[in-house]
């Protein structure tokens, strides 16, 4: 299958791309440009790149930043969309830009959000986590995206974890999610014992699902239970598999929050993903009429919103969730009012969706993974780090070496653990 890979990427070595490295602060502002501030806490290590912050390598000590990116006006940006710069710097009337990029330390972090807390009406939060093949950028601008198009009035929290930000790099991705699985309990610790936060919401994008439980699930055990302050967790396009949520679910026990599935039998890297993980169907693209997921669903008391039907993002329609404006607009309405998500209504009472019909998600086989190789490489993500993954496969690594320490909870620092 190499050889395919590689004449996909002499295929399309010539693709244009938009320019990387982007964090860089501008001074300039637009009138009509909006802004959203966010703390962000990630495991990744800090970059030397001007522009790029934090990397994709694994950081040996975690890291806190506080970050502004201005928002176009509408009228030059549809609901859904990065506006990505064409050029830099960015141009704040027409481009996201960064106004602000501040490294924090710890203590500052703690002050950041206790400021930023008190002067939310409601005291609540909202954590995101992305998914994978996300650069530390693709997630700062995708929250802020989501935070401006929903109108979430929730403190914003984003989570960022190692990730090299590349179709090929599946493998790093998803131990990278392990390596920060204990630093997300630390947060969730921290915010279930702050009294100035009162409501924690949560909302996971594909890989980023299985940090999510996985964290969850670890809280859950080690306090006997999960707090109740964390009133909603939505979980879009969940890159995990349905037997090992089955058991995530069944660990945090009876005092959960509401769970709200985003599911699309027509996801195509969850397709992919299915294929690779012995052909298990993967819980974010379930046919959720369909048993034994209709009757676990349900007695779970957990809601599906399913957005096959939904035409929005790009061709492997895996992003649907933040890139439909009916979506991204439902998630902060009923935010906003404090209530759960439910897949019947939208906004002012419009329907979503029709009964869902037809198959689960289709077993993939050898011939279709290999027809599915070109569309990695067609990322220009991915032929940027391709010389990386060659040079992993002979058994060089790029990745750094994590100091031994040990596992502490109770601390708003993310940790990792051995």
């Amino acid at each position: 299958m190499l050889w395919i890979v590689m004449l996909a990427i002499a295929v399309t070595a010539g693709c244009a791309s938009r320019p990387k490295n982007v964090l860089s602060p501008v001074a300039e502002t637009s009138s009509g440009a909006t802004k959203v501030e966010m703390l962000v806490t990630t495991t990744r290590s800090r970059s030397s790149v001007p522009g790029q912050m934090f990397s994709g390598e694994r950081g040996l000590t975690p890291s806190f930043a506080d970050i502004t990116v201005s928002i176009p006006p509408g009228k030059v940006r549809k609901v859904g969309e990065v506006a990505w710069p064409k050029k830099l710097p960015s141009n704040p009337a027409t481009d996201f830009a960064v106004l602000k990029a501040n490294a924090l330390s710890l203590d500052e972090a703690k002050l950041w959000l206790n400021a930023t807390v008190k002067k939310n009406p409601d005291h609540s939060v909202i954590v995101f986590i992305h998914g994978f093949n996300n650069r530390f950028e693709d997630s700062v601008y995708r929250f802020a995206q989501i935070m401006q198009d929903s109108g979430i009035p929730n403190t914003p929290l984003l989570v960022t974890w190692p990730s090299r930000g590349s179709l090929l790099a599946y493998g790093y991705d998803r131990e990278s999610t392990n390596y920060t699985r204990n630093a997300l309990e630390a947060l969730f610790q921290y915010l279930a014992r702050d009294p100035e936060v009162k409501d924690v919401s949560i909302l996971a994008h594909s890989m980023g699902n299985w940090l999510a439980l996985e964290s969850l699930r670890q809280m859950a055990i080690r306090n006997g239970k999960l707090p109740p302050k964390f009133k909603n967790v939505m979980l879009a396009d969940a890159d995990v598999d349905v037997d090992v949520f089955r058991s995530q679910i069944a660990d945090m026990g009876k005092q959960r929050p509401q769970f709200t599935l985003f599911v699309s039998r027509d996801d195509r890297a969850l397709a992919l993903s299915r294929r690779v993980w012995g052909d298990i169907p993967r819980i974010g693209s379930i046919d959720p009429e369909q048993s034994p997921y209709k009757e676990e669903l349900a007695a779970n008391k957990i809601r599906v919103i399913d957005l096959t039907k939904i035409k929005a993002g790009d061709s492997l329609h895996h992003s649907k969730f933040a890139e439909s404006p009916q979506i991204v607009r439902l998630i902060g309405a009923r935010i906003s009012q404090g209530q759960t998500l439910t897949d019947s209504r939208v906004g002012l009472g419009d329907k979503i969706l029709e009964a869902t019909t037809g198959t689960a998600a289709v077993a993939g086989s050898a011939a279709g993974l290999i027809l599915s190789a070109p569309i990695a490489v067609v990322d220009q993500n991915s032929r940027d780090n391709y010389a990386n993954h060659i040079a992993g496969l002979s058994g060089k690594s790029g990745g750094q070496k994590p100091a031994g320490n040990s596992c502490k909870p109770n601390s708003l620092q993310p940790t990792t653990c051995d």
